[in-house]
């Protein structure tokens, strides 16, 4: 039964990244932590399991020419900027102020993309 909810999981954080570019991490941080993963460590863990989707969604895409490479150029160095400052305020954020957090970022999509 396990291995039948990460084969599920895995393949929804696939579909999602590679039509949204983005999402997999909702699916993958519940999953994980109903399996057990405190939240920052869920939340680390799915980063480094959402990265090989990004990685082969991004060589897809670009391979069929739907990247913007000079936008992409535009955006790389503060995502990276952005990314290293997470990874430095991830271990001193409380478990319930994560929670909060990613779901006020999970609500605000949703109601943004239902408002368009």
């Amino acid at each position: 039964m396990k291995k039948l909810k990460f084969i599920v999981t895995g393949a929804a954080a696939g579909l999602l990244n590679g039509l949204f570019g983005a999402g997999g991490g909702m699916v993958v941080v519940p999953m994980l932590q109903r399996d057990g993963l405190p939240a920052q460590r869920a939340h680390a863990t799915s980063i480094a399991i959402i990265l090989p989707l990004s990685i082969a969604s991004s060589l897809l895409y670009l391979k069929r020419g739907y990247i913007d490479l000079a936008a992409a150029a535009r955006f790389i160095p503060f995502g990276l900027l952005g990314a290293w400052l997470g990874t430095l305020l991830l271990p001193r954020v409380k478990t319930a102020w994560l929670h909060r957090i990613f779901g006020a970022v999970v609500l605000y999509s949703a109601v943004r993309l239902l408002l368009q």
